[in-house]
């Protein structure tokens, strides 16, 4: 699945602006994270129109890539999600970074994963039993 990435300058109002972007062209935000610095932020979406998504904020002058990301479906159970990163670590896979979406899907909580071996990672997590969500999923 695919994640948008957005550079933001830390100022009052760049965040209400992007939404509003996305907004204004038809796209549902279905989660997001934020993480900064004292002179920027990155954005990072996942949303139903990506490439809409994309080009509407390149439209408006802002900086936006993709990346390649997981949805892991995990349990709820205490535990799970430490033995899924012991698998990965065991096989050499590094998450580069992860994020949860609120709710849950068909029981399970959502983590969306950034891995440096994304298609290695997600064949030992589904040999693993851990379902993979499609963005139509979440």
């Amino acid at each position: 699945m695919e994640q948008l990435s957005v550079l933001l300058e830390n100022k009052v109002g760049h965040l209400a602006e992007v939404t509003g972007i996305l907004d204004a062209a038809g796209v549902r935000i279905k989660t997001l994270v934020l993480a900064d610095t004292s002179e920027f932020g990155i954005l990072r979406l996942i949303v139903d129109k990506t490439e809409e998504a994309y080009r509407a904020l390149h439209d408006k002058g802002f900086t936006a890539g993709r990346t390649e990301v997981v949805a892991l479906g995990l349990d709820t159970e205490a535990g799970r999600l430490r033995a899924i990163l012991a698998l990965l670590g065991e096989s050499a896979i590094n998450v580069e970074y992860m994020y949860a979406c609120p709710g849950s899907t068909g029981g399970k909580n959502v983590i969306i994963c950034r891995f440096d071996k994304i298609e290695k990672a997600v064949d030992i997590l589904q040999a693993n039993g851990v379902h993979i969500f499609s963005s139509s999923e979440i």
